[in-house]
């Protein structure tokens, strides 16, 4: 799955200036969120910018296009990008069970200017929307703007034949209240040492940093102490003498003390868990019955109505 990030080599896949988008769009910043997150998280794993495809989902109504949100597609690269189907299939029916008002209105990925293996991707696409737009995401760029492009596809003649290019689509950001608190939350906790952080992220901080320095002075102390085995230092009895009661402060995990109380607490808390699934059973059967009651006192009233019309 190695593709290259920055093609140097830039087909002519845009149709002519004056060509214009026949597409209003509605992006929403999650979804350039996610795309960020997915080429991040990606290039963490590889150890290298890497291309990355997905799916824009969203709403439609006319020619107005909203994009809401997004998930990751998988893809295998031979002699050009070719779309795992089956995958999609998996995940469109995941999110429909979830965002069922949502449809397929196209994909994304990350790079520079659209390209022959954009065209190849989107000809693919196009099998699953007619007419899908892409949205392309610069992670390398060095503008204050937002790098984020969008594009449909329309069909010209170049040199008598038919041929699908791309046009420009202008974008409108869209938030909502719960995305707008995320996103000035992230704001914050990437912005200076002089922002604002939750008391969160610096509880959890405040544990790491108090975690690493334990460890460095462990790893200090093993060191030393292997430094004496090979005889590279003098032997300090009185350092081994601190270091191992310093072993002995530590919890023995292994006790019956400890394994008494730790399964104490665990049939505790599994007793609380069987009880409250007793009491929500209790609570349908009594709904159940109530309702059963009720019915047959409705069918016992309409049975005497219809007997009494018959003496």
């Amino acid at each position: 799955m190695d593709v290259e990030e920055n093609n140097p080599k830039v087909n002519h896949v845009m149709a002519s200036s004056g060509a214009t988008g026949s597409i209003s769009v509605l992006l929403h910043p999650l979804v350039v969120m996610n795309i960020s997150e997915h080429w991040t998280r990606v290039r963490a794993q590889e150890g290298k910018a890497q291309q990355v495809i997905g799916a824009l989902i969203g709403k439609q109504k006319g020619r107005s296009l909203e994009i809401m949100n997004s998930f990751e597609l998988v893809f295998t690269v031979i002699d050009n990008v070719v779309i795992d189907r089956d995958y999609y299939n998996t995940k469109e029916e995941q999110f429909k069970q979830v965002f069922s008002d949502m449809d397929f209105l196209g994909w994304y990925t990350t790079g520079d200017s659209p390209n022959e293996s954009d065209i190849h991707v989107h000809k693919q696409i196009c099998e699953i929307n007619e007419s899908p737009v892409i949205l392309k995401l610069n992670p390398f760029t060095r503008n204050a703007d937002l790098p984020v492009t969008m594009y449909e596809s329309v069909i010209d003649l170049v040199n008598g034949e038919a041929t699908m290019l791309f046009v420009e689509l202008s974008y409108t950001l869209a938030t909502e209240e719960a995305e707008r608190i995320g996103v000035d939350h992230v704001a914050r906790m990437a912005s200076g040492d002089s922002a604002e952080s939750s008391q969160v992220a610096e509880q959890l901080q405040a544990q790491h940093n108090a975690v690493k320095m334990l460890a460095n002075r462990v790893r200090l102390i093993l060191e030393y102490i292997r430094a004496m085995e090979r005889g590279e230092v003098p032997k300090s009895h009185e350092v081994l003498r601190e270091a191992k009661s310093l072993t002995h402060r530590l919890p023995v995990l292994n006790s019956e003390i400890f394994q008494e109380e730790y399964y104490t607490q665990y049939n505790d808390v599994l007793l609380q868990t069987y009880l409250a699934s007793i009491t929500k059973a209790c609570h349908d059967l009594h709904q159940f019955v109530t309702k059963f009651n009720i019915l047959c006192d409705r069918q016992g009233i309409m049975g005497r109505r219809m007997r009494g019309l018959f003496f």
